[in-house]
């Protein structure tokens, strides 16, 4: 017992730890957020509520069968069901069928509904696809988002790691007399302002680490973390594509489209489902129905002629064969006038495959505006990032310029913290510009059907 008690506590030691201890990586969380979110549960849900739905337009070509019965009880002047002879007597009766009816013909619209129903379960599908699809981007997005900040925060880090160095050095030109005591208090206040940059980082890392736990639905923000790595801009051949290129190759795959267009299908069933409510309907059925009384009187039968009629009662058994019979037939019903309802609800239809095929038309040209505008934050922001290397580049140069000309005494402290803070704003504007970048390839190449990673 006390082995058992001890092997439970190390599994449950172990499991904290690694929960504690987990980096998840953009695809953990990608595929975290998709089996996990609300929204995607709530649309799963109206699937399978879609499938339903076809489970009962099939069940529209299969013949009904029902049975039922009636026990009742009558006491004084009556009408006896099995004989339809007046009686004045408390009878108990017994009344018994089977009925089965089938559609022949209803103007096609149990064929309709059927086709329909099949639509509408691909449409749901496409849904929810897209709303799969939704998640991965914005997961990818508040994860790089993640990572810049934590690149941000160590380079804020290391810019203040330098400034005590320079801060010891200065303190020893300060005592040299190469320099004021003003320059070392220039040098201290921008220390000072280096490690309030750092709290700024991190909180920004813990708010961005938040909000990606918040899309994943996970509530233990404290023990939440992403993997410690850096991203490269990773090599891509998106632009090599033409945005038509793109836009035509997404048009082939993005399910909001797929969605739209079976829309307008689903309106176009519902037309011809409310166009057969014109025509008239054929159905056939068959009913098979006994009873039984236990007053019923039957003749005796092979009585010598002129003898006085004799009766009797047959047994429960006896009268169920005696008095069944099986009635069918077929039922024709032909509709003439309905107060202009049929007609309403044709012209209704009508309406809504126009405005479906309007939405069709619609949604492709949001699409096709949304991977243009993509295609040029590609360019852009990849011009951007060369830019900011470029300038970074420029500021360490200039930067080291600087800090000869400071340390011989031919800069002021002042002049010396601006060449400083240049640096440090570079190096920020790089690291905001590569993940941007990264971020807009991604997307373009999202519309282009290649899978959100970072690989």
């Amino acid at each position: 017992m006390k082995y058992t008690i001890t092997t439970i506590l190390l599994f449950l030691v172990v499991g904290t730890t690694w929960a504690q201890n987990k980096k998840w990586t953009l695809e953990e969380c990608v595929t975290y957020a998709v089996e996990n979110n609300l929204s995607v549960e709530q649309f799963e849900l109206d699937l399978d509520n879609a499938k339903i739905n076809e489970k009962d337009a099939f069940g529209n070509f299969l013949p009904n069968l029902n049975a039922n019965t009636t026990l009742s009880s009558n006491t004084g002047f009556s009408i006896n069901p099995t004989t339809n002879l007046p009686t004045n007597s408390t009878q108990n009766n017994l009344d018994a069928g089977i009925t089965t009816g089938v559609n022949l013909f209803n103007g096609m619209r149990d064929v309709h509904q059927m086709n329909r129903s099949k639509l509408n379960t691909i449409a749901n599908q496409y849904r929810l696809e897209d709303l799969k699809d939704d998640i991965r981007l914005n997961v990818a997005n508040n994860y790089l988002q993640v990572i810049s900040n934590k690149e941000s925060l160590k380079v804020a880090q290391a810019q203040y790691a330098v400034t005590e160095q320079d801060l010891k050095r200065t303190k020893e030109l300060v005592e040299s007399g190469v320099i004021p005591m003003g320059d070392l208090l220039d040098i201290e206040a921008t220390a000072a302002n280096q490690q309030q940059q750092i709290i700024n980082a991190e909180g920004q890392v813990l708010l961005s680490k938040i909000a990606l736990a918040q899309l994943m639905q996970i509530t233990d923000y404290e023990n939440f973390d992403t993997a410690d790595e850096s991203y490269e801009v990773p090599p891509s051949e998106i632009l090599s594509n033409s945005p038509s290129t793109i836009f035509s190759k997404a048009l082939e795959f993005r399910n909001d489209i797929k969605l739209s267009k079976a829309n307008v299908e689903v309106a176009e069933k519902d037309l011809q489902i409310r166009k057969g409510a014109l025509l008239p309907t054929i159905d056939a059925f068959a009913n098979y129905r006994t009873r039984y009384s236990d007053v019923s009187l039957l003749p005796v039968a092979g009585l010598p002629p002129g003898s006085p009629p004799e009766f009797f009662t047959p047994n429960f058994t006896d009268q169920l064969w005696i008095f069944d019979g099986v009635s069918y037939g077929v039922q024709l019903s032909v509709p003439i006038f309905n107060g202009f309802s049929t007609r309403n609800n044709i012209d209704r239809a009508k309406i809504d495959v126009e405005r479906a095929k309007l939405q069709f038309e619609q949604d492709k040209l949001d699409l096709e505006n949304t991977v243009n505008q993509a295609y040029v934050a590609v360019k852009t922001s990849a011009k951007s990032y060369e830019a900011a290397e470029k300038t970074l580049e420029a500021r360490k140069l200039a930067f080291e310029y600087a800090k000869e000309r400071f340390e011989v005494g031919l800069m002021n402290s002042f002049e010396y913290s601006q060449a400083q803070a240049r640096i440090d704003n570079a190096e920020a504007e790089v690291i905001r510009t590569k993940y941007d970048y990264i971020f807009r390839i991604k997307i373009l190449e999202f519309y282009f059907g290649l899978p959100v990673t970072l690989d």
